[in-house]
């Protein structure tokens, strides 16, 4: 990359950045005016007050206006923005009007057929430099790989601040990677996505003041997905298929054991419960902040171990993401007894905060006891 364009990608990137950063005050008051607020009303909500959600809103704003300035207008850019509208739509309205999840996964499917028409297929998995077509199994699996990660994105938003800064760190780790294989368009695109999530990022870190709701995480989702099939998939990296899982190893893991754990419990997928990982570190004794701090740690590494999966030996990153697991299992064990856990200071101690610390915010008096809380 030379320094004109290496000028051009930071230019971007910052200008994503203050416009979600603009945008996010007045989405937060348009999203109280039309009462897409969340309130919390049982144990799984980590927040108890109601949040104007719809954030979202402002960073696929922020995006679009972004890469219409600096984009290329690549059929996954298209894609993008017309399959990404239909989410933040869907998104906006179940914000407001609590959706059928049913009629959402429908949408979904649909935006994901909208890539699928500008070209943004998996046609084949790369082992070994040997390419293995998947003929008339290509278009499911890309389907299905962008309404799985696509829903990953939203599962994994119930801590403030989290699916945003995970979403940052896949798109920085996507970036790098794109680079690495000369996918500049892509990796302008994906930079161009963290610097919207990074300007949406200081209202939604803990204690958050807005929420980016379906909205924020179901654009994200898809639009990582896309990103992913294009400047990963289709390149002809030795293992190519194992990159986007170890970049997306936390939401996909996360979701995956979910929709185990709810059908083995004979509930619905979409059932919502408290059992997602943030949840297991909250009630190990992590507490907020240091719950999402871990969980980007264990995001980022994945995303180096993806970084070193582009080279033509896999011990590296073998090495990497076993060692980031053990550390991970040692310090689990650890924070189970309570001296231990005492002695890590590792226990936040904001949990301690009573609700009534808090200042009477304007979503207070605006929020329906009776809308559902998609912060979950």
């Amino acid at each position: 990359m030379n320094h004109p364009e290496l000028i051009y990608g930071i230019a971007a990137v910052v200008c994503a950045a203050l416009f979600a950063y603009v945008a996010t005050p007045l989405i937060r008051v348009l999203a109280i005016r039309v009462g897409a607020v969340d309130v919390p009303r049982d144990g799984r909500r980590m927040h108890t007050k109601p949040i104007p959600r719809m954030g979202g809103f402002a960073i696929y704003l922020a995006f679009t206006l972004t890469t219409l300035a600096f984009g290329d207008f690549s059929p996954s850019l298209i894609a993008i923005w017309f399959g990404g509208t239909v989410l933040v739509l869907l998104g906006i309205f179940d914000d407001i009007f609590n959706l059928n999840a049913w009629f959402k996964l429908g949408v979904q499917i649909l935006a994901a057929l909208i890539a699928v028409l500008q070209g943004v297929v998996i046609d084949f998995i790369n082992i070994g430099d040997v390419l293995y077509p998947l003929g008339a199994l290509s278009v499911p699996i890309t389907v299905l790989w962008i309404v799985g990660l696509t829903n990953a994105i939203n599962f994994i938003d119930g801590l403030d601040g989290l699916a945003c800064g995970v979403s940052t760190i896949c798109s920085i780790s996507l970036t790098v990677v794109a680079i690495l294989m000369s996918s500049g368009p892509i990796a302008l695109i994906t930079a161009i996505l963290a610097g919207s999530c990074l300007g949406f990022l200081p209202f939604n870190s803990h204690p958050a003041k807005i929420f980016m709701g379906d909205a924020g995480a179901l654009f994200l989702g898809y639009t990582l997905s896309v990103l992913s099939v294009t400047g990963i998939f289709k390149t002809h990296a030795v293992l190519a298929f194992l990159i986007p899982m170890s970049v997306f190893g936390l939401p996909l893991f996360d979701t995956l054991f979910a929709i185990i754990r709810r059908l083995l419990h004979r509930q619905s997928p979409f059932h919502a419960d408290r059992g997602h990982i943030h949840h297991r570190l909250i009630d190990m004794g992590f507490g907020h902040r240091r719950s999402v701090l871990t969980l980007y740690a264990i995001c980022g590494i994945l995303g180096i171990a993806a970084v070193m999966l582009t080279l033509p030996v896999l011990y590296p990153a073998a090495i990497i993401i076993i060692s980031a697991l053990a550390l991970f299992c040692v310090t689990s064990f650890v924070m189970r007894n309570p001296v231990t856990r005492e002695q890590t200071a590792l226990v936040d101690p904001d949990q301690a905060a009573k609700p009534d610390d808090t200042p009477q915010d304007p979503a207070d008096t605006n929020a329906d006891p009776e809308k559902k809380d998609s912060h979950a």
